[in-house]
């Protein structure tokens, strides 16, 4: 199996040095480049084309939230650019709400468990499940919105199950989470995760949620 390939985008050395010695240490995940503010992530993504990148928010010359923003806009030859997950101080980060509005796929606390940071790596290269859900609801609930968008005519193709599949998810809940109270299999709800990821035009369940929250749907 190819190894998925990581970035690390963070203004302190010795953090990203433990990071790496971690990473590192699994068969399965290879760091291939590092920088210590978002201008020179430009440069390494671009230049080593990761399947992942673990951004800092905060940091000199350019934050990560406008690192994130030109990177999600950049065209890839594999047909979608890397994601990206945000690490941040502490969890109620209006900073991490906006990199997720902006398409980032999740964010991570910096003192997180190792062992939940390199399962948040798979997670979030797989695409199938959000990084910290509950922790990512709870983000947009105390950010959300006081006048929610219209709800997009997309919405209106889901079917009844799917929208209650939906509901489930943008509340944070785990496909055997949905699957045992829905009496479904985990294979059957990830299907209709699937269908309704292609009918809302959104790249994962971290973008399923900041929908559900745009549009007063959550």
């Amino acid at each position: 199996m190819t190894p998925i390939r990581v970035v690390l985008v963070d203004d302190q050395a010795l953090f990203r040095a433990g990071v790496r010695m971690l990473i590192d240490s699994q068969p399965d995940l290879d760091v291939v480049g590092e920088a210590s503010d978002g201008r020179e992530a430009l440069q390494v993504v671009r230049a080593t084309r990761p399947d992942v990148v673990l951004m800092d928010i905060r940091m000199p010359v350019m934050d990560g939230l406008a690192a994130t923003a030109e990177l999600l806009q950049d065209d890839s030859p594999s047909g979608h650019p890397p994601r990206i997950v945000m690490l941040t101080t502490f969890d109620l980060d209006e900073a991490a709400a906006r990199a997720i509005r902006q398409g980032a796929s999740g964010f991570l606390l910096k003192d997180a468990d190792p062992e939940f940071l390199l399962a948040a790596l798979r997670t979030v290269h797989s695409g199938s499940a959000v990084i910290a859900a509950s922790a990512t609801r709870d983000l947009f609930a105390h950010f959300a919105d006081a006048a929610p968008r219209p709800v997009p005519a997309s919405y209106g193709d889901l079917t009844d199950r799917e929208r209650e599949i939906f509901a489930l998810a943008a509340r944070g809940l785990s496909n055997a989470e949905i699957a045992g109270r829905e009496f479904l299999s985990e294979a059957t709800v990830k299907t209709h995760i699937s269908r309704i990821l292609s009918k809302l035009a959104l790249r994962d369940r971290v973008q399923l949620v900041v929908f559900a929250f745009e549009h007063g749907l959550a």
